[in-house]
């Protein structure tokens, strides 16, 4: 493993914990809002219907059929309406709490902080992500963890998503760095192992969440794994 000399990783779900500071935003915004009052009597189920729809608008967002901002109030009005709650002004509220407060989350994922630290000095090492880049900037700057990366290359900077191999390939000019030299840890199956494959990049899947991808170059479930692989 001596051979690599940048380290590529993509960020939410593999460093940032995003389910969790996902869901601590919501319990927020369904007790502020007093959606029991409105007939979302259960926080729990609020955050059920909405991850189900986000999910949904999230792929039509991928597959180039739906505007960001249009996803961004549609995702709060499905979830409304799945409770027969109608009204585009608490949507609207809803959504721009959720956008502003959800990136000032601190969670990182379990050993994200301590494999950084460990790594920090010895390899450079960047982020390759498919969210928006100016809430992806605020999730790095909340979580403390933006001073150890050199390249931030954000899908919508890139002008290509993942598993796109464009966005591999301006990442790696970006850093100076060559394809034999890096190598990507990320958890997606599609994006990030099959992005790397495309980009001819080593890639490690970080399987805590998701069944191991059988053709990745390395498997992990925890990053202390990957600070063995690496040390």
């Amino acid at each position: 493993m001596n051979r690599y000399e940048h380290i590529y990783f993509d960020l939410d779900h593999t460093l940032w914990d995003f389910r969790s500071n996902s869901r601590a935003t919501l319990v927020e915004l369904h007790a502020e809002e007093r959606l029991a009052e409105l007939g979302v009597t259960d926080a729990d189920a609020f955050i059920a219907v909405y991850e189900e729809v986000n999910q949904a608008l999230w792929a039509r967002y991928e597959a180039g059929h739906l505007h960001k901002d249009v996803l961004r109030v549609l995702r709060f009005r499905n979830t409304l309406l799945q409770f027969g709650v109608r009204g585009n002004g608490l949507a609207e509220r809803l959504g721009e709490a959720y956008l502003d407060r959800c990136p000032t989350k601190p969670l990182l994922m379990p050993g994200a902080r301590e494999l950084l630290d460990a790594l920090h000095g010895r390899y450079r090492m960047h982020i390759i992500t498919n969210g928006f880049d100016s809430v992806q900037q605020v999730k790095l700057v909340s979580s403390g963890i933006g001073h150890y990366f050199d390249v931030v290359l954000s899908s919508e900077r890139a002008g290509a998503r993942k598993p796109d191999p464009r966005i591999f390939e301006k990442a790696l000019r970006s850093a100076g760095a060559e394809v034999s030299t890096s190598l990507m840890v990320g958890d997606n199956h599609e994006a990030d192992m099959l992005g790397a494959r495309r980009a001819g990049m080593d890639h490690v899947h970080y399987a805590a969440e998701t069944a191991p991808d059988a053709e990745a170059t390395y498997r992990i479930t925890h990053f202390d794994e990957l600070r063995a692989l690496l040390s």
